[in-house]
């Protein structure tokens, strides 16, 4: 197991990385290319960066995540998340790059890999899997830790919570791509382009609403296949990888938002995204905490000497 945790603290370092290596190109190469000719080997980096690069951060990601949904939920529940959120999504990106439907009239151009059935790159499933179960699991365990604990609250109001976790999970996705799709679209190397640009930024009202609602869709099909595999649903004790995934990624889209002017999805996505999403991280953290000192007092009497034991 420890070795397991290397491999996946590597992964993340890769992808916080390859990210960074993504935006030095994107906002600082491609505007300046006459920079590349005054670092060694430049113009080889620069072609390896725009051939490779988004793909490489999205593959290091999803291998993060994986291997800490495998650590912390089990193998079953991790393939069975992963099953949803890849397959409901990529249906979604294949119906809205053919018909208009969920998102609006799109395309994707290319740096993002291959693309399936020549619509949409096979990356693209993979980020909304690793971002997907990095919003879920931080709003459920924000939520788990807000409730009473007790067995009989958790049976009348278990399914409340877990309809809730779906929920915030949905905006705290849809949150990221507040940030991001404007940015994405209109830099110098846009990734993808709208047909009829929208009110929002370049973005059509219309997107958001596909986002949410795919996010709701994926996740509610992952919990019900952990139901009925029989996998649990408790949220791991820590949701610090899950955090630092999505503040990188956050980082990512506000930093590409920034070099193009877009302030207002920023501070959109500063209210319904990463923010909500610390509280969840912090409240989470403070009942484990709460928890562990609840379970020291309970047992502390069980183990110490009777008060009195010195007198007998």
């Amino acid at each position: 197991m420890r070795r397991l945790l290397t491999i996946e603290r590597y992964c993340l370092y890769g992808h916080l990385v390859a990210m960074a290596f993504g935006l030095a190109g994107l906002l600082w190469v491609v505007p300046h290319p006459g920079i590349l000719d005054y670092l060694p080997a430049g113009h080889t980096m620069f072609r390896w960066s725009m051939a490779g690069g988004g793909v490489g951060y999205i593959l290091l990601g999803t291998l993060a995540m994986a291997f800490y949904g495998y650590r912390t939920l089990g193998l079953k529940a991790v393939l069975a998340f992963a099953a949803a959120a890849i397959g409901v999504s990529l249906s979604s990106e294949l119906l809205g790059t053919s018909t208009g439907f969920p998102f609006g009239h799109y395309s994707y151009l290319n740096g993002l890999g291959y693309k399936i059935a020549g619509l949409v790159p096979f990356t693209i499933p993979l980020s909304w899997f690793y971002l997907g179960l990095s919003s879920y699991l931080l709003a459920r365990s924000g939520l788990k830790a807000t409730g009473s604990q007790s067995a009989q609250a958790e049976s009348s109001y278990g399914w409340l919570r877990t309809l809730g976790a779906i929920c915030l999970g949905s905006v705290l996705l849809t949150s990221w791509d507040f940030v991001l799709d404007p940015a994405m679209s209109q830099t110098d190397l846009p990734f993808w382009y709208w047909h009829e640009p929208g009110a929002f930024f370049g973005m059509p009202y219309q997107n958001f609403a596909g986002w949410f609602g795919t996010g709701v869709v994926f996740m509610s099909v992952g919990l019900g296949l952990w139901r009925v595999l029989g996998v649990g649903t408790e949220p791991p004790k820590s949701v610090t990888m899950p955090l630092i995934v999505y503040i990188g990624n956050f980082a990512f889209a506000t930093v590409m938002s920034l070099g193009a002017g877009f302030y207002v999805p920023i501070a959109m996505g500063l209210i319904t995204g990463l923010i909500p999403a610390i509280l969840c991280w912090r409240t989470a953290n403070q009942g484990t905490i709460d928890a562990d000192s609840d379970g020291a007092s309970t047992i502390a009497p069980a183990v110490a000497p009777p008060a009195n034991a010195a007198l007998k």
